[in-house]
C-alpha cells in the first residue's frame, strides 16, 4: 500500500469510510477524532497561531476498488484526500523491476502515451507508448529471465527527473558489455506520474580508446577550416 502525505489544518480531522480507532490526544491540545485503521502517523507544529498537522495514511482498497475518502477539517469544512504522486525515482525503479519480471502490461502503465524513448543503439527514437512496449517485447522475447537489469546508482533529489547507472547480470554474474547510463523525465498525467522521456547510452562492444580522440581532433580541425561542412553533419 502506498504511503502518501497531505496537510491538515484545524483542531480535528475525521476520515470517513474505514473502521476507526479510539480518539488519540496529541500535544498542544490537539486531538484526532477517530483515525481510520491504517493511519500511520500524525504530528503537529504551531506557526502564526495556527496548528498544522501532517497526516500520513495508507491508501486502502475496498471491494477491489480504491476508496475515495473525505476528511472533515474543523467543524464543517470538507475536503478530499489527494494521494501524492510517486517520485520519478520510484517510477523508474518499478520500470526496471517490471521489465525484469517480464510484466509489460504494468510497464505500459508507467509510460506516458506520447513518451519518447531514445536508445542510442538505434538510429531513431521510439515514439509513443505502443512503439516502446513493442521494443521491450522484442527484448524480452529475445532474452531469458536469467538476464536481469541491476541498478548501480540512481538520483532522487529531483521528483520529476532521474539519472541512473545500471548493468545486466546473467544468473547473478555481470554480462559482458552491458553497462549503461540513462536519463528519465516524468510528468503527471491524470494524477499519475509517468515517464515522458528516456535516453539510454550503453557500453560499446568495441572500444577505440585513444583512437577516438584522434578522430575527434581530425574532424574538429576539418570543421575549423571548412565550417560550412557542419551543415552536412
Amino acid at each position: 500500500m502506498a504511503l502518501s502525505t497531505f496537510p491538515v489544518i484545524g483542531k480535528a480531522a475525521v476520515l470517513h469510510g474505514f473502521p476507526t480507532l479510539p480518539s488519540t490526544p496529541l500535544k498542544n491540545g490537539l486531538c484526532i477524532a477517530p483515525l481510520p485503521c491504517g493511519a500511520a502517523q500524525f504530528s503537529t507544529l504551531t506557526t502564526n497561531h495556527a496548528t498544522w498537522g501532517l497526516l500520513k495514511c495508507k491508501s486502502m482498497v475496498q471491494n477491489g476498488q480504491p476508496n475515495r475518502n473525505s476528511a472533515v477539517l474543523g467543524n464543517s469544512t470538507r475536503t478530499e484526500i489527494v494521494l501524492s504522486p510517486r517520485s520519478a525515482s520510484e517510477i523508474v525503479r518499478e520500470f526496471y523491476s517490471r521489465i525484469n519480471s517480464r510484466e509489460l502490461e504494468f510497464v505500459g502503465e508507467l509510460i506516458a502515451e506520447n513518451c519518447v524513448y531514445d536508445d542510442l543503439v538505434f538510429p531513431q527514437p521510439f515514439v509513443g507508448r505502443k512503439d516502446i512496449i513493442d521494443f521491450f517485447k522484442k527484448f524480452t522475447d529475445a532474452t531469458s529471465t536469467d538476464l536481469q537489469f541491476v541498478i548501480d546508482d540512481i538520483t532522487s533529489e529531483d521528483s520529476s527527473a532521474v539519472g541512473i547507472t545500471w548493468h545486466l547480470e546473467w544468473r547473478g554474474k555481470p554480462f559482458p558489455f552491458s553497462r549503461g547510463c540513462s536519463f528519465y523525465r516524468c510528468e503527471i498525467f491524470n494524477g499519475k506520474q509517468q515517464i515522458i522521456y528516456g535516453r539510454d547510452s550503453v557500453e560499446p562492444a568495441t572500444k577505440p580508446g585513444d583512437i577516438a580522440l584522434v578522430a575527434i581532433k581530425a574532424v574538429t580541425s576539418l570543421l575549423d577550416r571548412f565550417p560550412q561542412l557542419a551543415d552536412r553533419l
